[in-house]
C-alpha cells in the first residue's frame, strides 16, 4: 500500500470542508480511472485526505495524477508586438502577463483574465496529430455553454493567438484562423502518450477545487497484517482440499474428472488477471478480499455445475440408458441450467462493475473471469475428458455414492410455517441492526481511530493481535512498515481505546520501550459516494437479472420470485450478522455479493428444472410441478451448498 496524506492549503475555513469533499470525490474519480484496484480514500479531520492504493509500483504517476490541481485556462495573447517588446525590457502594461511557452520557450504576453474556463469540459480524450510526426494531442471538447462562449472568442478574434493554460503553464498557443463553432480544441505540448492520457484522464474526471501538497507518504505492510494472510491462505487451502476430496469421494472417478477442471479452472483465472495489463493497458487487477471472494463464487459455480451434470448423468443411468447416451443426455440437459444461471450472474457482474467502484469492481472483475474460466471447464473440459476415456475403453461404468434418496416432501404444503419463520429472523435481525444505528458498523463505514506505536525491535504480529484480542478489539486493522518494521500502525472502530492499548501494549512488550507516535481520527472509507455506487450497483444488478430472468422463462413472476428469494437471502444474513455482533464493513458487503450470487444461482437450477417439467408433466398443477422440482433438484442443492 501507498500511503499518502494530502493536504489542502489556502482556503477560508468555512470552504476547507467543502473543498475536501469535492476533492475526495474527485480523487476517487482518478483513481477508479486509472485502472482497477480497491483503494482506500479516507477523510482525516477538516482539511486531509488518506489514500491508500494497494500494489501501486509507479508511485511518482500515481501521486502526480491524484495531487494535479489541473485548472485550464484559455488566454488571448496581446496582438501588439511593441507591447510585447516593452514586456521585455521588464515594462509589462496593466492586465497583462508576461509567459514562456512550455513547448518552445516562446515568451507570451497575455491578458490575466481568462476568456473560458476548463469548468465547461466535457469530454478529454489523446489522439494523434499526423501532421506533427504523429505526437499524441489532447483533444478536448466543450458542453452547449463553453461552445458558445468559444464561438465567439474564435469568431471575435480571428488572426490572434489563444493561449492554452494548464496549471498557469503555457502548454500550447495556436493562432485562430478561423471561427470554430463546434466547440472542440486541442492541447499540444510534446507529451508522451503515458503523459497525454494522465492529463486526458485528470481534466475528464473534474479539477480539485484546491491545490494539495503530500504531507506524509509511507510504504506499509498489508492491510489485514501478516498473521491473517497466513489464516487466510490456510483456510483456502483446507477448504479447496476438502472441496477435491468430496468430489472424488462421493461422486468417485466422475468426481477426479471435475476436480481437474476446478483446478484447471482456478489456473485460468490467475492467467486471466495476470493477463488483463496486456490485454487493456493501463488496468490491472489486485487480488484483495473482495476479489478473492468473486474467484470463491465463480469456484462454486462451477462445483455446482460439475454437481448438476453428474446428478443428471445419474439420473439418465437409472432410466436405463447407455453409459454414453447418459453422459451426451446428461451434458446436454444441465446445459440449459448451467448457461442461464451463468449468464444471470456474468450480467450482474457486468453492471456491478459498470456502476460500482473500489472493492465492488474488484469483486466483479475476479468473477467474471471465473464464470467464463468456468463454463468451459464444466462443459468443455469434463466432457472432453469423459469422451477420451469412452473412446479408448478406460471408462467402462460410472458409480457414484449417494447420501441423499429421492425425495417427496411437500414444501408447497409447509410455506406457511416457513414464511413466519423468515419474518421472524428478518424482523428480529433489522430491529436489533436498526437498534444499534452506527454501531452496527464497521471501520469501514462508521470511520474510527489510528494510532501508531515504536517499538525497540520489530514486534511480533501475532503477539500485537493478541494484546488487541485481550483489549476485546479482535477487529482492529494492524500494519507494519516495510521500510521501518520497528513502527506498527493500529486502526480501531473505538475513539478512546488509544489508553487502553498504550497499557496493554506496554504491559505485553515492557522491555520494548513502546511510545505513542501520532493517534488521529479517520473518516469512513466508504463515503457517502462509495455508499451510493454500491446501491445504484446492486439496484441495477437486480434489474438486469429480473429482465433476463423474465426473458428466459417468459413470466415476470419468476423474475419477481427470485428476486424476492435474493433479498431473502441477505436480509436472513444481515439480521444474524447484527444479532451475533458482527460489524458490517466492507467486507461484508463482498460476502453479501457472494450470496447475492449463490441464490440466484440456485434459484435458476430449480426454475430450469420446473420449465422442464412443465413439459414432460402437463397434467400437474403448479402446485405440484413446483414440489417436485424442488425435491429433483434438492440433493444438488445440498451438495452445492456443503
Amino acid at each position: 500500500h501507498m500511503k499518502e496524506l494530502l493536504k489542502t492549503l489556502g482556503l477560508p475555513e468555512d470552504a476547507k470542508e467543502d473543498a475536501v469533499d469535492r476533492a475526495l470525490e474527485v480523487i476517487r474519480n482518478r483513481i477508479d480511472e486509472f485502472g482497477v484496484r480497491e483503494p482506500s480514500i479516507q477523510k482525516q479531520g477538516n482539511d486531509a485526505i488518506v489514500v491508500q492504493l494497494p500494489g501501486v509500483t509507479d508511485r511518482d504517476r500515481a501521486i502526480d495524477l491524484i495531487g494535479k490541481t489541473a485548472v485550464l485556462e484559455f488566454k488571448m495573447a496581446a496582438s501588439d508586438p511593441d507591447k510585447l517588446a516593452q514586456a521585455l525590457d521588464g515594462k509589462i502594461p496593466e492586465g497583462y502577463e508576461l509567459v514562456r511557452s512550455e513547448e518552445d520557450n516562446e515568451p507570451l504576453l497575455l491578458e490575466k483574465n481568462a476568456v473560458l474556463r476548463g469548468d465547461t469540459l466535457t469530454t478529454a480524450a489523446v489522439r494523434f496529430d499526423s501532421s506533427q510526426f504523429n505526437e499524441p494531442i489532447v483533444s478536448i471538447k466543450f458542453n452547449a455553454e463553453g461552445t458558445k462562449k468559444f464561438a465567439e472568442i474564435t469568431a471575435n478574434n480571428v488572426g490572434r493567438r489563444l493561449a492554452i493554460l494548464l496549471d498557469g503553464k503555457v502548454q500550447s498557443a495556436p493562432r485562430i484562423r478561423e471561427p470554430i463553432p463546434s466547440g472542440e480544441a486541442v492541447i499540444s505540448g510534446r507529451f508522451t502518450v503515458e503523459k497525454a492520457q494522465d492529463l486526458a484522464l485528470v481534466l475528464r474526471v473534474g479539477a480539485l477545487p484546491a491545490p494539495m501538497q503530500i504531507e506524509e507518504e509511507r510504504t506499509v505492510g498489508p492491510l489485514l497484517g501478516q498473521d491473517s494472510i497466513n489464516s487466510g491462505i490456510k483456510a483456502s487451502i483446507i477448504g479447496g482440499i476438502l472441496v477435491l476430496v468430496f468430489m472424488a469421494v462421493y461422486y468417485l472417478l466422475a468426481g477426479l474428472i471435475a476436480d481437474v477442471a476446478l483446478v484447471l479452472n482456478l489456473l485460468i483465472i490467475l492467467g486471466g488477471l495476470g493477463l488483463l495489463p496486456v490485454l487493456f493497458p493501463g488496468v490491472s487487477a489486485t487480488l484483495t478480499l473482495p476479489g478473492i471472494a468473486g474467484i470463491v463464487l465463480s469456484l462454486g459455480m462451477a462445483v455446482d455445475a460439475n454437481v448438476l451434470i453428474n446428478e443428471r448423468i445419474r439420473e439418465e443411468l437409472a432410466a436405463n440408458k447407455s453409459l454414453r447416451a447418459a453422459i451426451a443426455t446428461g451434458y446436454s440437459r444441465a446445459f440449459t441450467a448451467i448457461l442461464d444461471s451463468n449468464l444471470t450472474t456474468l450480467i450482474a457482474a457486468f453492471l456491478l462493475f459498470q456502476f460500482g467502484t473500489g472493492p465492488i469492481r474488484g469483486f466483479a472483475v475476479t468473477l467474471t473471469i471465473g464464470i467464463i474460466a468456468s463454463m468451459f471447464t464444466a462443459v468443455v473440459v469434463t466432457r472432453t475428458i469423459m469422451e477420451i476415456l469412452l473412446d479408448i475403453g478406460a471408462l467402462k461404468s460410472l458409480p457414484m455414492l449417494r447420501f441423499i434418496g429421492e425425495a417427496k416432501f411437500d414444501f408447497i404444503g409447509k410455506r406457511k410455517i416457513f414464511y413466519a419463520l423468515s419474518l421472524i429472523v428478518i424482523i428480529a435481525g433489522l430491529a436489533v441492526f436498526f437498534k444499534k444505528g452506527q454501531g452496527a458498523y464497521g471501520i469501514d463505514f462508521a470511520g474510527g481511530q489510528i494510532q501508531e506505536y515504536s517499538f525497540k525491535t520489530p514486534p511480533s504480529i501475532d503477539d500485537v493481535r493478541t494484546v488487541l484480542k485481550d483489549a476485546g478489539l479482535a477487529d482492529a486493522s494492524i500494519q507494519q512498515f516495510k521500510d521501518n518494521p520497528r513502527v506498527i500502525l493500529i486502526k480501531t472502530s473505538g475513539v478512546s481505546s488509544e489508553d487502553v492499548i498504550s497499557v496493554r501494549l506496554k504491559e505485553r512488550f515492557a522491555d520494548q520501550d513502546v511510545q505513542m507516535l501520532r493517534i488521529e481520527h479517520v473518516g469512513p472509507v466508504a463515503g457517502k459516494h462509495l455508499k451510493e455506487k454500491a446501491v445504484y450497483a446492486l439496484i441495477w444488478s437486480l434489474v438486469g437479472i429480473l429482465i433476463y430472468v423474465a426473458f428466459r422463462f417468459k413470466h415476470f413472476n419468476f423474475a419477481i420470485a427470485g428476486i424476492i428469494a435474493l433479498l431473502h437471502d441477505v436480509l436472513v444474513t444481515l439480521g444474524l450478522l447484527a444479532i451475533t455482533g458482527r460489524p458490517i464493513d466492507l467486507l461484508s458487503v463482498t460476502a453479501f455479493l457472494t450470496i447475492v450470487g449463490y441464490s440466484i444461482n440456485d434459484t435458476i437450477v430449480i426454475y430450469d428444472r420446473v420449465r422442464e417439467n412443465m413439459r414432460l408433466h402437463r397434467k400437474l398443477s403448479l402446485r405440484e410441478l413446483i414440489n417436485l422440482s424442488v425435491n429433483q433438484t434438492l440433493a444438488r442443492t445440498i451438495l452445492t451448498s456443503v
